[in-house]
């Protein structure tokens, strides 16, 4: 098969392919042979339908589908042997639309390309990026040993109040005739949206009745007081007054101790001996949980920096635009409406293409499951559970592996952290230390 390119300007190319009868006849005779043996005709027995019959009825189509199959595969294998940089797919011209197959002719195809812009990056030393250090503070450490100790705390029971306390009893509502009176009720008054209502039940103890008003404490919320006083929401203004409540019942959560069980269970193999070992651990595991989101954040100020530093790239807009009313089921507005961030995402591409490339950035099966294996880990660690047992990890990664679109985005993961490892080196880097309430503000953009 001939084929020919022709470079319009930069970004704009027509590749012309002349699709010969030595390229498609042998192929036409396979097609038809098959054909004969399944196509079932009114007199005759399968398999013996006239070749002649068959040709004078499905000859034409069977010759298009041949065409077309050498066509697309001779077409793909020279733009990808001459490293043609396209963009989405070839774009037929009108004068395909007038091509008359007839089986021993000649047939030029033409189509039209969208051709990526040329492109160079260079990086070095001289090119500065950010890159954030995020302080992991005191507090932080506290507030994530005081949640490991709650997951081991208890319920106990106590003769008097004290804030955060849960209560049971039997409220009565007053001065009404018939009034409420429901037992067993359970509340928590640090939860009231009244201070007042709240202060009533400082210091209080089992057996003690305390005069409140229910309406008050929570300001009204139909979805509280119909729950806490059995009855249905639209009775819930019914019920404005002042109530009794007997306490029959005080408990307090107490938290877990801070001990070497405690210790194993969060980081098992006996590493931990002691609280200073278990606070240095957590901030460490705390600490690197930042960098992963720092090396996340230097590859989007990667991207701005070389991005602005290339400039404005040419794009073949009109082609582009073909290609996306297509894709959008010919919805002009949608394309007006997403073009312009398209052109940036696919901006991003090439230069990330062009990136991996530059920096041989490779990776493997192996690659590809530890990402898996962290991504599962990343999953289970927002439930507080930072050991999960190696089998049951083995067996939820097999399970992500078997999706096909799920392992593309962990290969896309896997390559970006492993360009962003590669530009750390290539660029300097301006070490900038923040909190994490800073941190954070970045990404409000």
């Amino acid at each position: 098969m001939n084929i020919t390119l022709e470079n319009i300007d930069a970004v704009n190319a027509v590749i012309t392919a002349e699709v010969a009868p030595a390229d498609y006849s042998d192929n036409v005779k396979k097609a038809i042979k098959e054909f004969r043996k399944k196509a079932k005709f009114p007199g005759f027995r399968p398999g013996m339908v006239p070749e002649g019959l068959i040709r004078k009825q499905y000859g034409t189509s069977i010759l298009a589908e041949e065409v077309n199959k050498v066509l697309q595969q001779e077409l793909f294998k020279y733009i990808h042997d001459n490293k043609v940089n396209m963009l989405g797919e070839p774009i037929p011209t009108e004068d395909n639309n007038n091509i008359e197959l007839v089986e021993g002719n000649t047939f030029t195809f033409k189509f039209e390309l969208a051709i990526a812009p040329a492109m160079e990056i260079n990086l070095s030393k001289k090119d500065k990026i950010e890159y954030y250090d995020v302080e992991v503070s005191d507090e932080m450490v506290q507030n994530q040993i005081n949640m490991y100790r709650q997951r081991n705390g208890k319920y106990d029971k106590v003769d008097a109040y004290e804030d955060k306390d849960m209560v049971k009893g039997i409220i009565t509502e007053l001065d009404v005739e018939n009034g409420l009176n429901v037992e067993d009720v359970v509340m928590l008054p640090q939860y009231f949206k009244n201070d007042e209502q709240k202060a009533l039940f400082n210091g209080t103890k089992v057996n003690d009745i305390v005069k409140f008003n229910p309406f008050k404490a929570y300001d009204g919320s139909e979805t509280e007081l119909s729950a806490m006083l059995k009855i249905e929401k639209d009775d819930v203004k019914n019920h404005q007054g002042d109530f009794n409540f007997q306490i029959t019942e005080i408990t307090r959560f107490v938290m877990g101790p801070l001990d070497e069980e405690l210790f194993n269970q969060v980081y098992p193999g006996g590493e931990v001996k002691n609280e200073e070992d278990f606070a240095n651990k957590i901030r460490e595991t705390i600490a690197a949980q930042f960098q992963k989101d720092s090396d996340f954040r230097f590859l989007i100020d990667a991207r701005k920096h070389i991005t602005k530093k290339l400039g404005k790239l040419e794009f073949p807009d009109e082609k582009l635009k073909k290609l996306m009313l297509a894709n959008a089921g010919g919805d002009q507005a949608k394309v007006d409406a997403n073009y312009d961030k398209s052109i940036e995402e696919l901006t991003w591409h090439l230069i990330k293409e062009q990136l991996v490339e530059k920096t041989e950035t490779k990776v493997d099966d192996s690659d590809v499951k530890e990402m898996a294996k962290e991504v599962t880990r990343m999953q289970f660690a927002q439930y507080g559970m930072l050991n999960i047992p190696e089998e049951y990890l083995e067996n939820s990664v097999a399970e992500m592996l078997k999706k096909r679109e799920t392992v593309d985005n962990l290969i896309d993961r896997c390559i970006e952290v492993k360009l962003g490892a590669a530009l750390k080196d290539m660029v300097s880097l301006k070490n900038k230390t923040v909190t994490p309430e800073e941190f954070n503000k970045l990404f409000e953009e």
